[in-house]
């Protein structure tokens, strides 16, 4: 299990690395009209405009996972993903084209052309990443006993709101742009992305079990499990769901 800040880089970085490796393919087999052009030429043009498309694809992502929850749903995601990013990458593949190839712009009426295999290479890069990217859950750390230091101070204990000072915190959920802390003395909300918020719990052994939760493994008490799906119950009758993208893991992790 990773940190969130690795998980963020290790999901961009394998991103790009898929566009550049589908760029060398395409160059390679000479795609799309491209093997009369010289190795070098067409390498050098795939592998931009594959990057460039990961960019913006990166891009896309970020605002499409905030509306469509790509562990339960990673087929719409592809869907959804893929019609967003086709539109913009077939003007930047037509200009790069031109450019590359002929040393000017081509004419507005071979845009229509290219939006086909754009269509084409963007579901099959999107589809490698969304499903690479079903890996494993963020989980935060307990500080290691130190006989010399006292642990550091879990940063996100200081956001709980007065009412909740000293409380043991059992969950953390998303709810639009706010976070309902879930705790021994009740529950309230504050102002914050779930992701900046398990940056914070660090010193906390928990782990995010769903896009919108992250649970202290101290407060699980039991798990069901059916159709596929898992749910725990927390400390105080408390029910959070599990989803596949992060079961295995978790369960491999004998949180169950």
């Amino acid at each position: 299990m990773t940190s969130p800040a690795a998980d963020s880089r290790r999901t961009f970085l394998r991103g790009l690395v898929v566009a550049a490796l589908a760029g060398v393919f395409l160059a390679t087999t000479g795609a799309f009209g491209s093997a009369n052009a010289p190795y070098g030429q067409r390498l050098a043009y795939w592998v931009l405009v594959m990057i460039l498309g990961g960019l913006w694809g990166h891009l896309s992502s970020r605002v499409v996972t905030r509306f469509i929850d790509v562990d339960d749903r990673p087929w719409v995601t592809v869907a959804v993903m893929t019609a967003v990013i086709t539109g913009p990458l077939s003007v930047i593949v037509w200009a790069a084209t031109g450019l590359f190839f002929a040393q000017k712009l081509y004419p507005l009426a071979a845009l229509p052309q290219l939006f086909g295999p754009v269509l084409v290479v963007t579901l099959a890069v999107t589809t490698v990443n969304v499903f690479l990217g079903r890996a494993q859950p963020v989980q935060t750390h307990a500080a290691a006993p130190s006989p010399t230091s006292p642990p550091a101070p879990v940063r996100f204990l200081d956001r709980l709101p007065f009412k909740l000072r000293g409380a043991t915190l059992h969950a953390v959920q998303a709810e639009d742009h706010y976070l309902r802390l879930h705790t021994d003395r009740g529950s309230d909300l504050i102002l914050m992305r779930l992701s900046d918020a398990v940056e914070e719990l660090e010193g906390l052994e928990g782990a995010r079990t769903h896009r919108s939760w992250w649970v202290a493994r101290s407060a699980v008490r039991s798990v069901d499990r059916g159709d596929g799906r898992a749910t725990l119950t927390l400390e105080g009758g408390l029910s959070v769901p599990v989803s596949r993208r992060y079961a295995r893991a978790l369960r491999e992790a004998d949180w169950w």
